[in-house]
């Protein structure tokens, strides 16, 4: 497009060339010269100061990391937790030594593990709960979940906003993590997140995770409790009875037990303990039972805390709660090795180069899936053999 006036005349009209060559001014436009002048519009000084560089944060060492993650520094406990969470070889080669000299001063906590159906009120009871426990003297740590989607690869990361009060609190830390892509809507540092979060003072770690399903036997296996959230009067209650995960809850509470919901909520928990009568206990020694709470009006809240402090005395008496810790660190070092494992794979220049002739063969029915793999490991193994003989 061009102009019916010159662009290099300023403060003069500009007709487009589309104008009625009859038209006056009401099509045209102005170009006004303009002016070196600060950010509020107003003129610099004669000379203009000359600008200075953005500054950028101080890189942190291993020592500083420590000492502010021990003094309860927010603002390094946040940097630390993006370093253990970032993928850089060079971060986690910091991580690690950091996570090793904090590893000491972790394990003091209560690690509870909360889930429900969406819509049960997770954001809003963990809120709630969180605030009754800052009024008992706790600090509060809470590691919420966001799912990462699987097409553009974000996550919302709204617990925060979800959680306004508790955020405001000093003694209450909410760190939304996204999933990314792990099974079970686990983000792959939870664990390394909550040793850090314990090592800088806080002594009950909430774990909200995305939602119901199978994968939720991962969650189970990061925390000492297990908190299934439950609805009342949202359809059959039998739909909310599946045996997987009640099999691996240490209580159910039946959440929104308000107004005309309470006597629902009430039948709800009389058939949640019946059904749970049939069911092996999700910790030795332990029997589950359902409970009812409401967010809204804080009734249950103190209730479920009690639960919680009694199941820890009595695990903690039997040796079941220790004993649980120790079998969960095995896992994670079995779980680390299978992912260290699986990147190696992946990663290795001989199995990228044959990967996608194999792919193509498994899609079009030319190689059964049992042999590609087979194939594939058996190129794995020789072609690290061989270099490492090379090594």
């Amino acid at each position: 497009m061009t102009d019916s006036t010159h662009p290099s005349q300023p403060n003069t009209p500009r007709k487009p060339e589309w104008a009625p060559a009859d038209a006056d001014d009401a099509f045209a436009s102005r170009v006004v010269q303009g002016r070196e002048s600060r950010h509020d519009g107003l003129p610099y000084a004669d000379p203009p100061p000359p600008q200075t560089p953005a500054r950028r944060r101080r890189q942190l060492s291993v020592a500083d990391y420590v000492r502010g993650v021990l003094a309860g520094d927010r603002m390094t406990l946040g940097r630390a937790i993006t370093l253990i969470e970032s993928n850089a070889a060079a971060h986690q080669e910091t991580a690690q030594e950091v996570l090793r000299q904090l590893l000491p001063h972790t394990g003091q906590s209560i690690r509870v593990g909360i889930t429900g159906v969406p819509g049960a009120g997770k954001s809003t009871f963990i809120e709630a709960f969180g605030m009754h426990l800052l009024a008992q003297g706790h600090k509060v740590a809470v590691l919420a979940i966001d799912p990462t989607s699987s097409v553009t690869r974000g996550s919302i990361l709204g617990d925060k906003t979800r959680m306004e009060q508790l955020s405001r609190e000093e003694n209450a830390f909410i760190r939304p993590s996204p999933t990314g892509g792990v099974l079970g809507g686990v983000a792959r540092k939870t664990r390394e997140t909550m040793l850090v979060v314990e090592a800088a003072g806080f002594d009950v770690v909430l774990l909200e995770t995305v939602g119901v399903g199978q994968s939720e036997t991962m969650v189970r296996s990061m925390v000492d409790f297990f908190l299934l959230l439950q609805l009342a009067g949202a359809g059959d209650e039998l739909q909310g009875i599946k045996k997987g995960i009640m099999e691996l809850a240490d209580a159910i509470l039946i959440n929104k037990a308000d107004g005309d919901n309470l006597i629902k909520a009430r039948s709800a928990r009389a058939d949640y303990n019946m059904a749970l009568h049939y069911l092996a206990p999700a910790t030795e020694g332990w029997r589950t039972k359902a409970y009812i709470c409401s967010a809204l009006t804080g009734m249950g809240i103190a209730d479920i805390w009690q639960v919680i402090e009694a199941f820890r005395a009595q695990t903690g008496e039997s040796g079941v709660f220790a004993r649980r810790r120790q079998a969960q660190a095995v896992d994670w070092m079995k779980a680390m090795i299978e992912e260290h494992l699986r990147q190696r794979f992946f990663n290795h220049p001989a199995i990228k180069a044959r990967l996608p002739q194999v792919e193509a063969a498994v899609t079009h029915d030319q190689l059964p899936v049992t042999t590609a793999v087979q194939e594939l490991l058996t190129l794995f193994e020789e072609t690290g053999s061989r270099s490492q003989e090379s090594d």
